[in-house]
């Protein structure tokens, strides 16, 4: 099944004009009668997991588009910055919900989470010139540390953030806040280890100092990613048939697979 994107000037629009063009453009002008029903999720640029630009929008946006195809229905993704996704995905009625969420107690209250459909590896990076030495959540107590707005980072850290024993130092999305570790402006940041890859590997302008980035050995977490739907009757009956529908999927060789074939796209000469 394939995804398709919807630019964000298209939500500006009735509902159904959405959803009709959607179904144009990925039927190839197939009338939008003919299509399946369509499954509208806010989503994010989070590389490798999600993102616009890549084969299948990303590993998470495929298994995505694969277990929906498995229930009769097409995804949809409309990327924003992380908070206007969560607010859409959350009160907009076009749209199911969004993704891709941690765990957290207020999201199991808010939203009905799907099971798992990857899972992120999260910790700090610092600079190899500046060493971190940490072992419990605490050791990190009075540090600036750099974090996305709105990215849940494992309750132990959030906890020492609210009670201001972690000053955060917030950005709007991984890039800006690598760069500001780049730029020695914060002594280390919370990031997940293939988007912190992804984005070394991957930007041209980051060819002189991926070596200088180090990802600690002592993580804050390994979490799960999940779709956050509305909590609605629509949302629930969406949960249960995509929960249905992962059941029947190998998530790891899915995943392996698809980052074997991205790593070959991203050869130098790859076509």
């Amino acid at each position: 099944m394939t995804p398709c994107r919807l630019p964000a000037r298209l939500l500006a629009l009735p509902l159904c004009c959405v959803l009709n063009l959607g179904a144009v453009a990925g039927a190839g002008g197939a009338r939008a009668a003919a299509s399946p029903p369509e499954m509208l999720l806010a989503s994010t640029d989070w590389l490798p997991y999600t993102g616009a630009r890549l084969p299948l929008d990303g590993a998470a946006s495929a298994v995505v588009a694969t277990a929906a195809g498995r229930f009769g229905y097409t995804a949809r993704f409309a990327y924003f910055p992380w908070l206007r996704t969560v607010q859409l995905g959350h009160d907009d009625p076009r749209f199911a919900g969004y993704f891709p969420a941690y765990y957290t107690e207020e999201r199991a209250r808010d939203c009905h989470l799907s099971a798992p459909i990857s899972t992120s590896i999260v910790g700090l990076a610092y600079l190899k010139s500046t060493p971190l030495h940490w072992h419990s959540v605490g050791d990190l107590a009075g540090m600036k540390i750099g974090v996305v707005a709105g990215y849940a980072n494992g309750a132990a850290f959030d906890a020492m953030v609210r009670k201001g024993k972690i000053r955060a130092d917030l950005s709007r999305g991984d890039l800006l806040n690598l760069k500001k570790l780049l730029a020695a402006r914060v002594p280390a940041i919370v990031i997940d280890k293939a988007v912190l890859r992804y984005l070394l590997l991957s930007s041209p302008e980051f060819a002189g100092q991926r070596e200088q980035v180090v990802f600690h050995d002592k993580i804050l977490g390994e979490m799960g990613v999940h779709i956050c739907f509305q909590r609605t009757k629509v949302g629930l009956g969406l949960q249960q048939s995509f929960n249905a529908a992962l059941r029947g999927m190998d998530l790891g060789k899915f995943d392996a697979a698809y980052f074997r074939e991205l790593g070959a796209a991203e050869k130098p000469g790859a076509k």
